[in-house]
């Protein structure tokens, strides 16, 4: 059954391409993209360019994960710290992540440094809100006898908090990893000239939807492969 929808799509796909109910400059046929796929995946440009976007995803995924867990557990478990903290943080989340392109670029250029930092602002966010909201709930019985046991400061986050919230932790970094390449397809608009997201926009200067939808489909892939149950 999970498969249905999919299949549905290629199906209506096929035909509507095959009849000329869209024109093939609108929309490439599903063998005009096995053709054009094969072609990069040959030439070797498929792989440098998911190439790049797997390293800059993994090195903002990375860095996004470490301090999410860093101030997550630190505003989970101080309400001084929340207080501080929390509503700065909320604020930042709600700019959507085009408008952090601008300023990427005059602080930080066109490198790779700009597009790796937009990804890890994507990336944070889940798994911040995940593991402090799972910190403030972890069970009052752990807690009493932590400080019962005389276990304070950073043992006590460590031994007794993270363990508690590592369910919600995994989910906060599963939907992290899945923002990661959503922020990739605006990180690659930074002058990228490798990745899927150079793909994509090569694509349609040169008004190729074979080349478009082959990138699309490479980000529609990596994205879902975090998803429990996908197979």
């Amino acid at each position: 059954m999970k498969f249905f929808v999919p299949i549905t799509l290629l199906v209506a796909w096929f035909a509507a391409t095959s009849t000329g109910a869209i024109k093939s400059y609108q929309l490439a046929s599903p063998q005009a993209v096995l053709v054009e796929l094969n072609d990069l995946a040959s030439r070797g440009l498929l792989w440098t360019d998911l190439g790049a976007s797997l390293e800059r995803v993994a090195t903002g995924f990375a860095l996004a994960a470490v301090l999410a867990i860093v101030l997550g557990s630190l505003v989970g478990a101080s309400p001084t710290a929340e207080k501080l903290l929390d509503p700065t943080l909320q604020a930042i989340r709600s700019v959507p992540s085009l408008a952090w392109v601008p300023l990427l670029l005059l602080w930080l250029g066109i490198g790779e440094t700009a597009k790796i930092t937009l990804v890890a602002i994507g990336a944070f966010f889940p798994v911040y809100v995940a593991l402090a909201s799972a910190i403030r709930n972890v069970d009052r019985k752990f807690v009493e006898v932590a400080r019962v046991l005389g276990v304070r400061g950073l043992p006590f986050i460590a031994r007794v908090l993270l363990p508690a919230a590592l369910p919600q932790l995994l989910v906060g970094l599963r939907i992290g990893l899945t923002q990661a390449w959503l922020f990739l397809v605006a990180a690659e608009l930074l002058g990228a000239s490798r990745g899927l997201g150079f793909l994509l926009t090569d694509g349609q200067q040169i008004a190729r939807t074979d080349e478009i939808l082959v990138a699309i489909l490479a980000f529609a892939i990596c994205g879902i492969m975090p998803s429990p149950g996908l197979f």
